[in-house]
């Protein structure tokens, strides 16, 4: 009797938990659902709206740009990332500073990031142009966010240096997880710097990187401020990405339908990718562990 009633006490202290989860995340979900078989009369229309977007030459686009911004900055992120984890994990004068100055474009707003990078990319008065000029690199302005071969690079590297210290961080707290004893021994045994990263560094961080890698992919495919802020998707769509077509769709063009079907068809890609990478993930810790 006493089980029961402590068992009724747990649901009773939950349910308000359960209550917001189901209005602020299944209530919508459902909706989007709803919004995506129908029309703007709420008429039954089935996968008219999937059709309509998944065919759409802007989708194609905005599919390919998706892929080169999320999966260049992932790449690119990882690597500084763990490289810079790696060498602010040595002891050298001024660590500390160092490392709360790297956090800086971390913690930096991602509009004011935005803000201030399109003004060092102007063609005109920006610092970059006038700085490359200055050295003779370039022999002339360069439009960094109105050319369409550059315009995706160039916004690579804003998303590169305002996520990389993210990854440093993480991979400088698993380092301090790691035993000193297995550098003592290293070491001993005649191990330079070059063999403490690979044979001892490396194996610990994959788990780590694994994870940073899924929620760098997670907020690299919801979020549109820094593109949005900078180019609006432009010039001609060449930075249009899945998430500011979906905005577009929704916001601009006031077709909530097709809105709701692309973003319920990149939910779905999302959530199989993540379902893949984790059983990756766990199938190589466990072989690892073993």
């Amino acid at each position: 009797m006493k089980r029961r009633r402590r068992w009724n006490q747990g649901y009773f202290f939950i349910f308000p938990a359960f209550l917001v989860l189901g209005v602020m995340v299944l209530y919508p979900l459902i909706d989007t659902v709803v919004l995506s078989v129908t029309d703007e009369n709420g008429s039954y229309i089935g996968s008219r709206n999937f059709v309509q977007m998944l065919t759409s030459r802007t989708t194609s686009l905005a599919t390919y740009n998706s892929i080169y911004y999320v999966g260049g900055s992932i790449i690119l992120e990882l690597i500084l990332g763990t490289v810079a984890g790696i060498l602010l994990d040595r002891h050298f004068v001024g660590r500390g500073i160092v490392r709360s100055i790297m956090l800086i474009p971390w913690v930096v707003p991602g509009i004011v990031a935005a803000t201030t990078w399109a003004w060092m990319y102007h063609f005109e008065f920006g610092i970059i142009n006038y700085g490359l000029q200055s050295l003779h690199v370039i022999s002339g302005p360069v439009g960094w966010l109105t050319s369409a071969e550059l315009v995706k690079p160039s916004l690579i590297v804003v998303e590169v240096w305002k996520m990389f210290p993210f990854v440093a961080l993480m991979v400088l707290a698993a380092l301090q997880g790691i035993p000193a004893s297995l550098y003592e021994a290293a070491r001993i045994d005649g191990a330079t710097f070059y063999h403490e990263v690979r044979y001892i560094m490396l194996p610990h961080l994959f788990g780590i990187l694994a994870s940073v890698s899924l929620l760098l992919l997670i907020w690299g495919l919801n979020g549109i401020t820094i593109i949005y802020a900078m180019t609006g998707g432009g010039p001609a769509n060449r930075s249009l990405i899945l998430p500011i077509q979906i905005f577009k769709e929704g916001f601009e063009s006031f077709d909530f339908n097709r809105a709701a079907a692309l973003s319920l068809v990149l939910f779905i890609v999302l959530f199989a990718v993540i379902v893949i990478q984790v059983s990756i993930s766990q199938r190589r810790y466990g072989a690892t562990n073993e």
